[in-house]
């Protein structure tokens, strides 16, 4: 047996339309994994598979591929057509059981027929350029297969078959006058390869065996039949093995088909416009809605009422309140603040300078009605993003927009706490002015009161006092009294109300970074999840366009 040796042409590299509408496919397949079929896209990932190792090998091969039934004469035509008596090389096959192989000229069939994993013992190598006679450097490049039989009742000779089909760059169905309507190879083959109607050839064999004046009824309901498989452009030709009868019209249509080159291609085309199709009938191709401002919003709203938000904003305010006024009150009533607890160290919502680890918060926990809020609107931007999509997508968005929810009170719980509040630093400077007047005013009226006390006691002790200074007509020890106390009260009342109105802009700010904190959790649990299927989905809409060529 001929050895048949390595260096034969390859394809042009995958840049090309095939190899980029491979490359798509796989880029389709790789971003659907998980949102589609597994099934559909292990299908897929076996046709990039081939493609890629058949755009590795040789394209000076077109490998041809004979099927058909038990009786057909597919092997007596395989060996008109290579014109050998394979018995005479030692090949003894009474029945088909497994492939033979027939390569025509040297270099590259090697690899393709190891790569087809068709045995050395299977192979045989028709002839050498050197003693080739003309017709047979017409079919240079050729390497042709007589496959089992498809209706054989071995198993292993039905998956042979399957297998080798996906295979092949073009496909000869060899049929028989007594089968040639068998639904056997309508149904298995013929219709689900309708895709591939430009690399398939009909032959109806034994047309010895049929009388002249019924071949073309014959072939006329053949090519009915392909009709309904929708095949109906695939070239039907009438053979006999046995005469042979047809043979060089076959010949030469194989012939015809190799000189142009591109059956493999056709071929590989073939296989990744149908797999692609399918993958299109389930992906879509209707562009995503993406994430709807209104809902976005009305998250971020939903999420910053179960954070307690509105709680916390309260709890700034009244703190900055509290705060600002112990620092600028009436020094006789300031220290009736101090029994009231500072709102935000209740809620766990302020960490000493030393401690580096967050803490939860006593913030109290959503109430049952804000979980369902939250779930309604995380649902509803879920749909809202995913419409028009397929089931498979929009149930691959719903399912990653709720992923998160479980972890979601958390999450949120930690962004509160890690918010800088706007409260950690000391009064403002006009309340340490104020709290400066205060404690004068305070001194002034504590004269006041222990010149007058002074005074009284002496009264008491019937003791004549000294008679205190007067400004206006009024003692000093009184005009100091009263100065403390009037300015003093007026000045916090004044105060309180500076106080009010710097809590509201605290709180302000405060709800701004709160809400803002918030809106990052979502867009990290919620929205981000989203927007990657999104994203994988106009991947595999891409590289589907481009594997059918759209």
């Amino acid at each position: 047996m001929t050895v048949l040796v390595r260096g034969a042409k390859r394809f042009l590299g995958a840049g090309d339309d095939v190899g980029a509408r491979v490359e798509g496919l796989n880029d389709a397949l790789t971003a659907a994994r998980g949102r589609l079929d597994d099934e559909l896209l292990d299908d897929a990932a076996g046709v990039v598979a081939r493609a890629r190792e058949r755009l590795r090998l040789s394209a000076e091969h077109t490998i041809v591929a004979l099927a058909g039934a038990t009786g057909s004469g597919k092997s007596s035509l395989f060996n008109r057509l290579a014109d050998l008596d394979l018995a005479a090389v030692g090949v003894r096959r009474p029945t088909t059981s497994w492939t033979l192989a027939c390569a025509w000229a040297e270099g590259g069939a090697e690899d393709i027929l190891h790569w087809m994993g068709i045995p050395a013992r299977h192979q045989v190598a028709r002839t050498s350029q050197l003693d080739a006679p003309d017709a047979d450097t017409k079919l240079r490049g050729l390497i042709l297969l007589d496959l089992p039989d498809h209706d054989s009742t071995e198993l292993s000779h039905h998956l042979e078959v399957d297998r080798l089909v996906q295979y092949a760059d073009l496909l000869v169905w060899v049929l028989d006058p007594q089968k040639y309507a068998d639904a056997a190879v309508h149904d298995r083959y013929l219709r689900p390869l309708a895709t591939h109607a430009d690399v398939m050839l009909v032959v109806l064999n034994h047309i010895d065996e049929i009388r002249p004046e019924e071949r073309e009824t014959t072939l006329r309901d053949l090519r009915r039949l392909l009709l309904q498989d929708q095949l109906a452009d695939v070239p039907v030709l009438a053979t006999s093995a046995v005469t042979g009868e047809g043979v060089a019209d076959l010949k030469g249509l194989l012939a015809k088909r190799i000189r142009d080159k591109g059956v493999a291609r056709e071929r590989l085309a073939a296989d990744v416009g149908a797999v692609a199709q399918r993958l299109a009938e389930v992906n879509g191709s209707q562009p995503a809605a993406g994430i709807d401002s209104e809902r976005r919003t009305a998250l971020d709203r939903a999420l910053a009422d179960a954070a307690g938000v509105p709680v916390v904003v309260r709890a700034v305010e009244r703190a900055v309140s509290k705060r600002t006024r112990a620092a600028t009150g009436w020094l006789m009533t300031r220290w009736l603040g101090g029994f009231r607890k500072d709102p935000l160290t209740s809620l766990h919502l302020e960490r000493d300078a030393s401690m580096s680890a967050l803490v939860r918060s006593s913030v109290p926990q959503p109430a049952n009605v804000h979980i369902a809020r939250v779930d309604v609107t995380v649902r509803d931007l879920a749909a809202a993003a995913a419409e028009g999509l397929t089931p498979p997508w929009a149930a691959a968005v719903r399912r990653a927009s709720l992923a998160n929810l479980t972890d979601l009170h958390d999450s949120l719980d930690q962004a509160v706490v890690s918010t800088d509040l706007g409260v950690r630093s000391g009064p403002p400077w006009w309340a340490r002015l104020v709290n400066a007047i205060q404690w004068v005013l305070f001194v002034a009226t504590l004269i006041g009161v222990i010149w007058l006390a002074g005074l009284g006691a002496m009264g008491l002790l019937q003791i004549d006092p000294p008679q205190p200074p007067a400004e206006y007509g009024i003692p000093i020890p009184t005009l100091l009294v009263l100065i403390g106390v009037v300015l003093g009260l007026a000045l916090a009342f004044v105060s309180r109300l500076l106080a009010g109105v710097r809590a509201r802009t605290k709180a302000r700010r405060a709800d701004r970074a709160l809400r803002a904190a918030i809106s990052q959790v979502a867009g990290e649990l919620v929205v981000a999840p989203i927007q990657r299927e999104l994203i994988a989905y106009d991947a595999t809409r891409d590289g589907l366009r481009i594997a059918l060529r759209r």
